[in-house]
């Protein structure tokens, strides 16, 4: 069997974000997040019928072989990556962080959000919510949107909530109008979003018993709903640094698994 390359680049074709890291022999490099819209119009083309990932517009060398993994994985021939599943493309991503071999991952995408419990380093069940976006990244994107401030500064609110009764995105927004109108303070307004993606995650991270979670996505960068979790479970949260590259990272791993 041939040696792993020294380097291979992992791709997470998400649903709302594209996000690249190149693996080498000094470790791992960020290469970029692009909007996933965006990116099919600028990096994918056609050849024979055939998707193909344009790697020389991206600043990739086509020589290095490439492993992808989210919603769009499918879309590329097995000629043009090696294929990884997300539920194992987050697990290797995250094991690469941890000492620990028992924990549970709440990972929290753009438009889904999934627990992954992990017993002696190997993911052994998964719950997923992808049909909700009202837990989802984009519910904070639109929230933000709402309250006219940047996504940034929603995440900083967390003290004296307003509860949002509403469990659905569109009809959530109307709530959120609706308080405004009547004189909400926006601080508050903006804690009790974040306090509402928690209340709806839940379920997920309650469906399993663990004494450390860990928090991946784009979302996880939600330093608000990160404490929610924490205070709402009693359960230690770990959030990597650079959450939203996990799945990328773990599908170089699995790169090295497979071909190594």
């Amino acid at each position: 069997m041939s040696a792993v390359p020294m380097r291979v680049y992992g791709i997470d074709l998400g649903s709302r974000t594209v996000k690249i890291v190149e693996k080498n022999a000094g470790g791992i490099k960020m290469m970029g997040i692009y909007p996933t819209a965006d990116f099919y119009r600028s990096y994918i083309g056609k050849e024979r019928g055939e998707m193909i990932l344009k790697k020389r517009e991206l600043g990739m060398n086509v020589e290095v072989p490439l492993a992808a993994t989210g919603y769009g994985r499918v879309r590329l021939p097995e000629k043009e990556a090696h294929l990884v599943p997300e539920i194992k493309a987050i697990a290797l991503g995250v094991s690469q962080l941890l000492e620990e071999s028992d924990y549970l991952i709440l990972d929290m995408g753009g438009q889904d959000a999934k627990a992954i419990l992990i017993k002696s380093g190997r993911a052994v069940d998964f719950v997923a919510n992808d049909r909700c976006a009202a837990s989802s990244g984009r519910y904070l994107e639109n929230m933000s949107l709402v309250l006219g401030i940047s996504l940034d500064e929603l995440t900083t609110y967390h003290d004296d909530p307003v509860e949002l009764s509403s469990t659905c995105a569109i009809f959530g927004e109307t709530e959120l109008v609706g308080l405004l109108a009547e004189g909400y303070p926006l601080e508050r307004l903006a804690a009790g979003v974040n306090l509402a993606v928690c209340l709806r995650l839940l379920p997920l991270v309650n469906h399993f018993t663990s004494e450390l979670i860990v928090c991946t996505g784009g979302v996880a960068r939600n330093q608000s709903l990160v404490r929610f979790i924490e205070e709402k479970t009693g359960v230690k949260v770990f959030v990597p640094e650079n959450p939203e590259y996990i799945a990328a990272w773990g599908c170089c791993i699995a790169f090295e698994e497979a071909y190594g």
